[in-house]
């Protein structure tokens, strides 16, 4: 179990750093009120299932598993539902599926989920039409509306960003463990969405196939109860540092600090500072911490980070999620690869392809080219081929709705399209047709 910090535990530290990306409240006293209160509630995930994930990740880290880290760019309150919480986890338990299938590897499940409701933004401030106002910072910080009321960061979203999290992790346990995730149900995650996309077809070939394999272990005797739910994973980027260390608590079995606002956190590329606030948190609690790497990361950076967030150089303690671009990933990641590897430190290294391939379309939308995301993965694989070593995993912005937010994919999206169901909070992110597409075809590089 956890229970709050014990202040015996030097903890505090971070605070006397700078910490980039926090918002300006205008009421600190609120502020304080809000994470008092915070600091109060109870655990949303517990230490255990944090080591359970480390233990799983580890298994990444030693080429022995691949992870599947994936969900919305920014989570946003309207959309704490039913419906679109299990589109999400479908369509995330689609793709393990096709990947577990076909690259016959175990899969790591992560959401980006049940917290992901802050984003780090390039400008503090966003103008229209002469009006310069505070850039929106996701629902955890201030409305998206472009009016002065909105934009002004109110903490008492810190309350609201707990309450859906909650809220969220209750549905997603239910689904992983109420029978929703059951393997037997492979054709049942696809019924609304076969008949009308090519990909859809395709993993209805793939359900078969598993029914029929199931099918035939039944009949030998054998139905483990493994494939009756699913180990699911809850992360977001450690954003918001006064929201984390409000959920930090002590673990009753080893004295240590646990960040228990998810199950594994990530610090972002704007955010990772060697002298910075976010690592030094991150250097202080046991969750599994993965840290964001864009092309100009250098190898001493990547090897002062290792000594920072993993002295102990434990397997499944930290993730390099690489952000490189699909034209600079295999000139940028070999030698930071090849350094780390060097070292011996356990590291598990993972693929966006995601944020160093956004454009802004004529139309004024932000958006990403299938093609590109799926040639930074190529590019990934093939620095990890070349190199004989593992590559541990992705990390996808990705929705199970039928958005229309990345140009390109087996149905075909063009940049005309956009504007049909532009829908993200922040960022573009795939539809369920290319979430599924990027899955086959990462399975069949794995495989090869």
């Amino acid at each position: 179990m956890t229970v709050n910090a014990d202040s015996s535990i030097s903890f505090d530290s971070w605070r006397d750093l700078p910490a980039a990306q926090q918002p300006e409240y205008p009421d600190p006293a609120a502020l304080r009120a809000v994470t008092e209160e915070l600091a109060g509630y109870p655990p949303l995930v517990f230490a255990g299932e944090c080591d359970q994930l480390g233990d799983r990740i580890a298994e990444v880290a030693q080429g022995r598993a691949f992870l599947l880290q994936g969900g919305d760019c920014a989570e946003a309150f309207d959309q704490v539902g039913a419906d679109q919480i299990r589109a999400k986890l479908k369509t995330l338990l689609q793709m393990s599926a096709v990947l577990t299938y076909a690259a016959a590897v175990p899969v790591v499940k992560v959401g980006r989920i049940a917290g992901q409701y802050s984003k780090p933004r390039s400008k503090p401030t966003e103008t229209r039409d002469g009006v310069t106002l505070p850039t929106y910072r996701g629902d955890s910080v201030n409305g998206a509306e472009f009016t002065e009321e909105a934009r002004v960061p109110d903490p008492s979203r810190l309350l609201r960003m707990y309450n859906s999290s909650a809220a969220t992790l209750n549905l997603v346990r239910g689904f992983t463990t109420g029978g929703y995730a059951d393997l037997h149900q492979v054709h049942s995650w696809n019924q609304d969405f076969v008949r009308n996309s090519a990909a859809g077809q395709r993993y209805e070939a793939l359900a078969r196939e598993i029914d029929n394999a199931l099918n035939f272990m039944r009949a030998c005797g054998a139905d483990p109860a493994e494939f009756q739910s699913v180990e699911f994973y809850a992360s977001h980027e450690a954003l918001l540092l006064d929201y984390e260390a409000a959920l930090t608590r002590t673990d009753s079995r080893s004295g240590r600090l646990y960040d228990v606002s998810g199950h594994m956190v990530w610090i972002g590329e704007r955010t990772r500072q060697l002298d910075g606030a976010h690592i030094e948190f991150a250097s202080r609690i046991q969750n599994p911490i993965g840290v964001k790497l864009g092309p100009t990361t250098t190898p001493e950076e990547a090897l002062a980070l290792i000594d920072r967030l993993d002295p102990e150089r434990r397997p499944g303690r930290l993730t390099f999620i690489t952000r490189m671009g699909a034209d600079r990933i295999r000139d940028r990641l070999p030698t930071l690869v090849e350094k780390v590897t060097a070292s011996g430190a356990p590291v598990a290294w993972v693929c966006d392809p995601m944020h160093g391939n956004t454009f802004e379309a004529a139309s004024g939308h932000k958006t990403r080219r299938f093609d590109d995301v799926l040639d930074e993965v190529k590019g990934f694989f093939e620095v990890h081929k070349g190199l004989g070593t593992h590559p541990g995993g992705i990390h996808v912005e990705l929705t199970g709705d039928d958005v229309t937010e990345c140009v390109g994919g087996g149905d075909e999206i063009f940049v005309d399209d956009l504007h049909q169901r532009y829908e993200t909070a922040c960022d573009p992110r795939l539809n369920r047709s290319q979430s599924l597409d990027l899955a086959f075809l990462v399975a069949e590089m794995y495989r090869s």
